[in-house]
């Protein structure tokens, strides 16, 4: 198949690819912010974060809205390529690639089978060009893993966890659910890391918050006083200025984590 070719319009609020040759796809427009108006012959695709959730034609794209990462792709086509033909091809792939949205989507009216050789190479074009810029329309996108759940004991509150990394040393015990217990004698980490353009982080800046509010236990880069905060997070902004997952910096004298104690399977 001949490859087609795309001219390239980009603004802050719309993307507009319009072909250096006549084709079947007379231009595509993608929406960022407002919804478009309606062109009778073409066929609009809704994104949410990027990943396709409607195909619908000119009729029901006034009941469409734009929430936080999301986009509407007007895809304006030749006269020889009828609208609801490709909706409907656009429809069974989707549910062939498994798209959640599209699962129990009735496809009216079915493609003709004199059609679908035309509409096939036309949806082949699209998906090329738009995978190109960043809207791959038939890629399932994957759930983010779930959060690691961890669960405290009263066996738990008896072993001594010890931080030895980043240049902070201390000896800590997860004494009840919701407390964290930093032994007198820790000592914290000075350097503060920074951003690449030399601004403080996040992090850094909730570690300097939390060694404020316990001041008065800290002297020479060293805590006088037994701490308590309220998390494993909490811990590690506090001695080394958090940027790393605490649960696998507390270890026991065998080196054991303490997510490997306490990781809900």
């Amino acid at each position: 198949m001949k490859k087609t070719t795309f001219e390239l319009v980009l603004t802050d609020n719309m993307t507009v690819l319009t072909p250096a040759t006549p084709e079947s796809i007379k231009q595509v427009s993608i929406y960022l912010d407002t919804v478009p108006s309606p062109q009778t012959h073409a066929v609009y695709l809704k994104l949410a974060g990027q990943q396709l959730v409607a195909i619908a034609l000119a009729d029901e794209v006034s009941q469409w809205t734009l929430a936080n990462e999301a986009a509407i792709i007007e895809v304006s086509l030749g006269w020889e390529v009828e609208p609801s033909a490709l909706q409907s091809y656009l429809i069974k792939q989707a549910q062939a690639a498994k798209l959640k949205a599209f699962k129990d989507v009735e496809v009216t009216p079915q493609l003709p089978a004199n059609q679908v050789a035309t509409t096939a190479q036309v949806v082949e074009t699209l998906l090329e060009i738009l995978q190109r810029i960043g809207y791959p329309l038939l890629v399932v996108k994957k759930a983010k893993p779930a959060k690691a759940q961890h669960r405290f004991t009263k066996d738990i509150a008896e072993i001594p966890f010890y931080v030895n990394s980043f240049d902070a040393q201390a000896t800590v015990y997860w004494q009840k659910r919701n407390e964290m217990l930093i032994k007198a004698g820790a000592k914290l980490r000075q350097e503060m890391p920074l951003n690449k353009d030399g601004s403080i982080g996040l992090s850094a800046k909730m570690g300097q918050q939390l060694r404020s509010e316990h001041q008065d236990k800290i002297r020479d880069g060293q805590t006088i006083e037994d701490i308590v905060l309220k998390s494993v997070n909490e811990v590690g902004l506090f001695l080394y200025y958090g940027g790393t997952n605490g649960w696998l910096v507390l270890k026991d004298t065998t080196g054991k984590t303490i997510d490997e104690w306490t990781v809900v399977k």
